[in-house]
């Protein structure tokens, strides 16, 4: 159950992390520096952020598969 929570919450980290840094350097590019009274780099370091969380819960289910065995 646990490792299905994990995969479920990585999987949304993953996306949620790739759309919010894909929309602000779209943006950014644009010449848009503010969204929603935040700076374009602070939404984009969310986005990375958000990202390298998918990353840790992806190596924690990694890691409890190889414990397993």
């Amino acid at each position: 159950m646990a490792s299905m929570i994990l995969r479920w919450l990585g999987r949304l980290a993953a996306v949620a992390g790739v759309l919010l840094s894909a929309v602000t350097g779209i943006l950014r590019l644009q010449g848009h520096f503010w969204l929603g009274g935040f700076q374009a780099g602070t939404l984009l370091l969310g986005g990375i952020a958000l990202m390298m969380f998918a990353c840790l819960c992806y190596l924690v289910l990694i890691e409890r598969q190889v414990l397993k065995r």
